[in-house]
């Protein structure tokens, strides 16, 4: 079903989120003009991977389909093409089979959502998950130092998997809601962890959005692509965020943070090479734009 939302300062179409089996769309998918959905089928390994080393990426991950759509914020209005985000948080699991390893004193359990993770660390973390699954990389560098990667840009045109975009992550955590958070005036503890003092939980824990996504607001707080500044005012298509900053967006609010901090609309910031307890972070699949 297709949605029309308006609100002061937002106004939204939109459309239920759809979970996943077996992933993302060929070339052709997407969402057409009466809202329907195309059919999903196994994303084509890379032609540069030996195929028996490949695995499917819906067998690593469970993604939900956020269809397109437009919206606008004041005066502008911004088009955002469908996506497929993680319907959790990246597990200490998922980051540990993908990476190789995970310190042992952050370690808590398979189900427990990847910390102590700078937004360099999540990067390196899509390029090596799409690497695995036969895609493209998102990301191009020069030269990777301990803390940092050097003249890196993102490739928005390739099928890979990498961290959503404010606006992506905004729009899937909102799921069609225009509230100040996405339950509404329910009470906040049955969707979200926040206000603790011992550390983050498993995943998947607490009631989801409309869309099926868990721990949206609390748990750890969630890394997104862009650098901070303050929103275009003029119309945008697959906004990206500002092409050079000194800090990166971080959304959600995590389990140390008082309530406000969940609102939907809520923004943190911190330098890239940031991390700490608080902070993980969930990947988005995109067929490009």
């Amino acid at each position: 079903m297709f949605i029309c939302l308006s609100l002061g300062f937002l106004a939204a179409c939109t459309a239920d989120g759809e979970s996943v089996g077996t992933v993302p769309p060929n070339e052709q998918g997407g969402v057409s003009n009466n809202g329907s959905s195309s059919d999903s089928k196994k994303i084509p390994a890379s032609s540069a991977e030996d195929s028996q080393d490949v695995e499917d990426l819906s067998d690593l991950i469970e993604f939900v389909k956020i269809p397109a759509m437009s919206f606008t914020r004041g005066d502008a209005k911004f088009t955002v093409d469908d996506y497929f985000i993680g319907k959790t948080e990246v597990t200490q699991g998922l980051y540990r089979k993908v990476m190789g390893t995970i310190s042992k004193d952050d370690f808590l359990g398979d189900d427990f959502p990847v910390f102590n993770v700078s937004w360099y660390d999540a990067v390196l973390f899509c390029n090596a998950l799409s690497k695995k699954a036969g895609l493209d990389t998102a990301y191009v560098y020069e030269s990777a130092s301990e803390n940092e990667l050097k003249n890196l840009y993102v490739n928005y045109a390739v099928s890979s998997v990498r961290l959503p975009t404010e606006l992506e992550w905004e729009l899937a955590a909102r799921a069609g809601t225009l509230t100040t958070y996405y339950w509404d005036t329910d009470v906040a503890s049955k969707y979200a962890y926040y206000a603790q003092d011992k550390g983050p939980v498993a995943v998947a824990g607490f009631t989801p959005n409309a869309y099926g996504l868990y721990d949206m607001a609390g748990n750890v707080a969630e890394w997104v692509n862009d650098w901070f500044l303050a929103y275009p005012t003029l119309s945008q298509v697959n906004y990206t965020g500002p092409e050079e900053g000194t800090y990166k967006v971080i959304r959600g609010g995590g389990w140390s943070d008082k309530a406000p901090a969940l609102a939907s609309a809520e923004r943190d910031k911190k330098d890239p090479k940031y991390h700490s307890q608080t902070v993980g972070f969930r990947v988005v699949y995109s067929k490009g734009f």
